[in-house]
Formats: C-alpha cells, sequence, structure tokens
C-alpha cells in the first residue's frame, strides 16, 4: 500500500515536472521587480498570489504536454508517467485542465483584471503550444512567449504591462528569446544528434547575457546593485556554459537533454541578475527558488 503510493506520488511529480516549477516564481518576481522599479507598490500577498498562478499555469502546460505526447512517448520515452501506465491518459487530461482553470483564477484573485487577461493569454497559448505547435519553430516561440508573459504577470501585481517604459520591456523579451532558444534545443534532444542542435541554447544564452548587461547600462544602478548583478550573471554563465560546453563536446541525448535541464534551472539566476538592478531583496527571493529547483533536479526529470 505505502509503496503503491510513494509510486503514484512520484509519476504525478514527474508529470507536472516538479523541478521545474519552481522556476515559475521568479518570473513573477522578475516582473514584480519591473514593476517596483517604474514606482509601483506591491503587496506581499499578491506577489504570492502571482506566484502560485505561475506554478499552477506550468504544471499545465507539462501535464497536458505529456498528453498530447503520449503515443510519441510511448516510442521515446516508455517511462513517462502515460505510457507506462501509472497516470492514466483521461486524468492526465482533466488534471491538466483544472491547473489551467485554478492558475488563471487564481492570478485573479491576487491581482485583479489586468492579472486575468494576462493568465488567459499564458492559458491559450499553452493549449495552443501542447496541441498544435509542440515541436515546430512557432512552437518554440511559443514556449519562449509563455515564460515572457509570465513575466508580466509579475507586473501585474502593480500596474499594467503595456505601462512599463521600454527598458523594462526588454526584460520579458530577453526571457522569450533565451527560452525559444533552449525550447529548440530541446526538440532536438531526442534521437540522432549533433552539435547544430546545442547552437539555439547557446545563442539564447549569449543574448540574455548582452541583455542583462546593456540592461546595467540603462539602469546604472549604484555599485552595490552592480556588483550583486554581475556576481548572479557570472554564476547564470558558468552553469549553463558548463553544461552547454559538454553538449558541444560530446553531443549526445543526454548531454543535450543535461544542457537543457541547466538552462531550464539557470532561469531564475538569470532573472535574479534582472531584479538585482532594481531590488536586491527582490532579486534574492528569485534566487533562493534554485534551491528547491536544483534539489528536486536530483530525483526527477527536468525535461
Amino acid at each position: 500500500m505505502i509503496g503503491t503510493a510513494i509510486r503514484r506520488t512520484r509519476a504525478y511529480a514527474t508529470l507536472v515536472r516538479l523541478p521545474n516549477l519552481f522556476t515559475a516564481p521568479p518570473d513573477v518576481v522578475a516582473g514584480v521587480a519591473l514593476a517596483v522599479g517604474v514606482g509601483g507598490t506591491v503587496t506581499s500577498s499578491t506577489v504570492f498570489g502571482l506566484a502560485v498562478a505561475s506554478m499552477l499555469l506550468y504544471a499545465a502546460g507539462t501535464t497536458l504536454n505529456d498528453y498530447f505526447d503520449a503515443s510519441d512517448d510511448a516510442h521515446e520515452r516508455p517511462e513517462r508517467p502515460i505510457p507506462s501506465g501509472e497516470v492514466a491518459r483521461p486524468r492526465a487530461l482533466a488534471l491538466g485542465l483544472g491547473f489551467l482553470a485554478a492558475g488563471v483564477v487564481t492570478a485573479v484573485v491576487a491581482a485583479g483584471t489586468a492579472a486575468g487577461v494576462i493568465s488567459g493569454l499564458l492559458a491559450l497559448t499553452v493549449l495552443l503550444y501542447d496541441g498544435v505547435l509542440t515541436g515546430s519553430a512557432v512552437g518554440c516561440l511559443a514556449m519562449g512567449a509563455m515564460r515572457g508573459l509570465n513575466v508580466c504577470l509579475g507586473v501585474t501585481a502593480a500596474l499594467s504591462p503595456v505601462l512599463l517604459p521600454r527598458w523594462a520591456l526588454a526584460v520579458p523579451i530577453i526571457v522569450t528569446a533565451f527560452i525559444t532558444g533552449v525550447t529548440w534545443t530541446a526538440a532536438h534532444e531526442t534521437g540522432t544528434s549533433d552539435r547544430t542542435a546545442v547552437v539555439p541554447a547557446i545563442g539564447g544564452v549569449v543574448v540574455a547575457v548582452l541583455g542583462t548587461g546593456g540592461l546595467l547600462l540603462v539602469r546604472s544602478p549604484r555599485a552595490g546593485k552592480v556588483l550583486l548583478a554581475v556576481i548572479l550573471l557570472a554564476c547564470f554563465l558558468g552553469w549553463t556554459g558548463r553544461a552547454l560546453r559538454s553538449a558541444v563536446e560530446t553531443p549526445t541525448p543526454e548531454t543535450i537533454g543535461a544542457a537543457v535541464g541547466a538552462c531550464v534551472l539557470g532561469l531564475p539566476v538569470l532573472e535574479s541578475a534582472f531584479a538585482a538592478t532594481i531590488d536586491p531583496v527582490l532579486a534574492l527571493l528569485a534566487a533562493a527558488f534554485v534551491v528547491p529547483a536544483m534539489g528536486f533536479a536530483r530525483v526527477f526529470s527536468v525535461s
């Protein structure tokens, strides 16, 4: 009985990509930092509610992804929860749609109409990506856009994203570009792999680093904030760079998958670097989510 419960718990944790769920709140925190940077005022309850909403929407995306990819996974990843029989496919559909609805409702309750619009766009993009666009170039862009929208969701803690100045809008755009590149690499994770599959993820990292550097130049924060941002950016570059280098040197599904995982888990560090240019406390809050993300990544698959 206990063994069965543990096995099922593990299956559902794998279904929602448990480590990845903790990379969603830093998106929100980065958005909150942008809102604060332009004079917005936020409350801890609003930030918490939006963080929970982002995790629910992320869980919806991963769950529905496995639902739609069940036939492909049966051949390429038979150990996944649905093809292995640990989670029934209809149950995964119901669970995914439930997560979507709960995420939108939670966002509306936390931050009102603007959050409802952004979370609704996120939910729609999740359905389009999982149901139609997975594996395509447009699909990679859609995945990146979901992360960018998640940053905008954090902005709604204080104001509408359309009110952000150009320098602030650059942040969700940079996040979108980074995740688009990583998603393209992830799409070529299985099967025959070569070095070219890693190039988009490398390009995403380069865009992220240069974009953060540009933000530092535009914002010209105090020395302490610059130092913290540079340290966090160096950590991001070191963490992702090591995995990407291994994938380039030995391009196999295993090394490319590890590089994708490193980039996904490195996103909170990148976003903490963004936040550091505005508020060190928010930067450290975003970075703190790396601990549970990496901890669970030792047990559960990231990709």
